[in-house]
């Protein structure tokens, strides 16, 4: 019989993931994963792990990843504001923990096969995105070791995320799974993100706000507040049209303002490039951000750098964030932003 390990997290997805894993006839464990030391969390979400799995008929374990968690996704997620770029922890995540030392716990347990609850789709070589568009995963998953895909199963690739909540709905024992909210978009923020960042670092630093000519024209809180695009938060004197963050220095403490316009970008620099395709060069869509519909490109990739020459200007482009390949629904691969221009 094929096993498989599934990460349990307490939430509809995973439960009803585990549930199709086992109605589909394989051996199926469970793990929940402690990621984090947020008080409270993991008492109420490892019960709720634990009922689903006993609701599944699936043995649980728990993985305390704690100290990984921290070292490979939280404190980088710390450092890269501190940098003045704007950090993709979920991307981390996933290569580092989800896919990366659940599978080595897989491996110690001999299981071939590793589960999640994503909403995206495998055809064991590429990933692609999931049918229902809303709640596709892909961008997220692009730096995931591509060796491991074919070990990867996604119950809910092609499924709606409003047809796995009415599942859970209608089965006994089940329906108060359904109706558990969404969870954060980020698992360690509660409220924003410049709250967790209080505790590490000092955010409050008011600073400059310089316009494209390098003339002080205003005052901020801390460079710590702002990502390329925000157009509130700060003053500029005599200011007769909105402006956006277009620079952030974190050496100075000074932010760069310019009208919208001055956001236009054609071409972008990434690194940390990881691909599912063998090409270094090729035309494709490239997502500059999750909630991004995403535009067409040309992209040229030499050892892990690349540059991508964007068919239309884009706006806002910030450096940290991810840059993903599509060739249609199927997901190439991408890379960290460094620059835009």
């Amino acid at each position: 019989m094929r096993r498989v390990l599934i990460g349990m997290s307490g939430g509809v997805d995973s439960t009803i993931s585990a549930l199709t894993l086992k109605t589909q006839g394989y051996a199926v464990e469970g793990v929940y994963m402690k990621l984090h030391a947020k008080p409270g969390y993991h008492e109420i979400h490892l019960a709720r792990a634990q009922k689903a799995a006993d609701f599944v008929g699936v043995r649980l374990h728990v993985l305390d990843l704690q100290h990984e968690f921290e070292e490979k996704v939280f404190l980088p997620f710390i450092d890269t504001y501190k940098e003045g770029r704007t950090p993709n922890p979920c991307a981390l995540c996933n290569r580092n923990i989800k896919f990366g030392a659940m599978v080595r716990f897989a491996d110690t347990l001999g299981i071939e096969y590793v589960a999640t609850g994503h909403y995206i789709q495998s055809d064991g070589t590429y990933l692609y995105q999931a049918e229902d568009d809303t709640k596709d995963q892909s961008y997220f998953l692009f730096y995931i070791d591509p060796k491991i895909v074919p070990r990867l199963l996604f119950p809910l690739g092609h499924r709606h995320k409003s047809d796995v909540k009415a599942q859970a709905a209608s089965i006994v024992g089940l329906e108060s799974f359904a109706q558990q909210g969404e969870s954060s978009e980020i698992c360690f923020v509660e409220t924003t993100y410049t709250d967790v960042l209080k505790e590490y670092t000092d955010v409050e630093q008011e600073g400059e706000v310089l316009n494209l000519e390098g003339k002080v024209v205003g005052t901020h809180r801390g460079y710590m507040h702002y990502t390329i695009g925000k157009r509130k938060g700060f003053s500029v004197h005599g200011a007769h049209d909105p402006h956006f963050v277009v620079e952030i220095r974190p050496h100075t403490n000074q932010i760069v303002v310019g009208t919208h316009e001055a956001l236009e970008c054609r071409h972008v620099t990434i690194e940390g490039v990881n691909l599912f395709d063998t090409r270094s060069e090729f035309t494709c869509k490239v997502k500059l951000r999750y909630r991004n519909p995403g535009v067409m490109a040309h992209v040229r990739i030499e050892a892990d750098r690349g540059i991508i020459e964007l068919q239309e200007s884009v706006f806002g482009v910030a450096a940290g964030q991810a840059a993903v390949f599509y060739e249609g629904s199927k997901m190439l691969g991408g890379g960290w932003i460094g620059a835009a221009y």
